[in-house]
């Protein structure tokens, strides 16, 4: 039998949990608040579009800076300061007297974001070895969840007239300060104290020297990041194009074009709290290849047949089904062996955001050459893409054993 987690454990998972929570909830009360932002320093949209993109640009460029600084500093160290980083960070997103420090805290933001992402996702890791099951897919649904709440705050407090200064400080206490507690109850020791011995040491040899491993390593990682760029493509998809395609395409009203996105959100959401049970029955690698069928199916038939709740369905179908594929890719990811701690978590993590980069405007080229919905047949692209690269993920006997 499993032996219980002991109390430090499961403090630790708390711990972890709230940075999930904090990561998600921060920087989505700023989004509600960007015409403010907007007005504030009287941008143009293309001013404003310019300033949001230096986001991602900061999270590929220095995201990779995050598996040395786990090796340097720990993972929960890294994590709860980044995070802590990213609270002080929100006020200056706020404050900015001009274009030019808005692109760069902008650009600081997806920088700590990447940072977070990454070290919390390894010390995530650390905590589900000590559990000896799949606990990864639950920290990403309570992400979900702060996102969520976060982005509500962030709508409540324009609504109610609070100044953006107020509101961001306020938030962005609450945010250092639970990262900071956070950092008194995760795991410590080094990071690969829970791992099995051998495990996660220098790469095997096979008799024909390094070369071979590490190619194997290299193609490995292409791969997970192949996978969890198209989950992350869909998730896009859903947030960039789906209430456009639902209010002119399809003559839905403002709410209902809303939808698209809410579905999508709502269906990944329970997807991931639930996802845990089905990754320890089934494994991640059935449970991402069901999950790329089901994106497949659902959008398919959704832009074949076209229809207000059809397509309000299918996204939701596909946010299901991309439910518990990145994490999945990054649990695959962190068990390959002779890399530094964390580093293939960050590479899988600087390739999906790629998948959050380049779908947006290939999906516009579409839509301007012939319509969204000709465009949105990336979606089930990216899930037969997730059902045919899923193989790369861990089966049932490697994720449903004690580590």
């Amino acid at each position: 039998m499993r032996a219980e987690p002991g109390r430090g454990v499961i403090r630790a998972r708390v711990a972890v949990a709230a940075l999930f929570f904090g990561n998600g909830f921060v920087f989505a009360n700023v989004v509600p608040r960007y015409p403010e932002i907007k007005a504030g320093l009287d941008l143009s949209n293309a001013q404003l579009g310019t300033a949001i993109a230096a986001m991602p640009l900061g999270a590929i460029i220095v995201g990779l800076l995050a598996s040395p600084l786990i090796k340097r500093f720990g993972s929960a160290r890294t994590s709860t300061i980044a995070l802590a980083l990213m609270g002080v960070n929100v006020v200056f997103i706020g404050t900015a007297p001009g274009f030019g420090l808005l692109c760069g805290a902008l650009f600081v933001a997806g920088s700590l974001d990447a940072v977070t992402d990454v070290a919390m996702n390894a010390h995530g890791l650390r905590v589900q070895r000590r559990y000896g099951r799949s606990i990864l897919n639950s920290f990403h649904g309570v992400w979900s969840i702060g996102a969520v709440l976060g982005g509500f705050a962030g709508a409540g407090a324009a609504q109610a007239g609070l100044s953006l200064t107020a509101h961001l400080v306020v938030t962005g206490a609450l945010t250092a300060a639970a990262a900071l507690v956070a950092l008194r109850y995760l795991l410590p020791g080094p990071e690969d104290a829970e791992r099995a011995e051998g495990a996660g040491g220098e790469a095997e040899r096979d008799g024909r020297g390094a070369r071979r491993p590490v190619l194997r390593v290299a193609g490995f990682l292409a791969l997970l990041g192949l996978v969890s760029a198209a989950a992350a493509s869909v998730e896009d998809a859903g947030a960039s194009w789906g209430s456009l395609y639902l209010r002119d395409e399809l003559g839905a009203n403002a709410f209902v074009g809303g939808l698209a996105f809410a579905s999508l959100q709502g269906a990944q959401t329970v997807g991931r709290l639930l996802g845990d049970r089905v990754v320890r029955r089934l494994g991640d690698r059935l449970t991402a290849r069901l999950g790329g069928a089901l994106v497949l199916a659902g959008m398919g038939a959704a832009l074949l047949w076209p229809s207000v709740p059809g397509t309000v369905a299918g996204f939701g179908l596909a946010g299901l089904g991309i439910a518990t594929v990145i994490p999945a890719a990054f649990h695959a990811a962190d068990e390959l062996p002779g890399l530094w701690p964390g580093a293939g978590i960050t590479v899988t993590a600087f390739l999906l955001r790629i998948g959050f980069l380049l779908p947006p405007p290939l999906v516009g080229l579409v839509a301007d050459a012939e319509s969204i919905r000709l465009g949105l047949v990336a979606v089930p692209l990216a899930g037969l893409v997730i059902l045919l690269t899923a193989g790369v993920l861990e089966g049932r006997a490697a994720s449903a054993a004690p580590r």
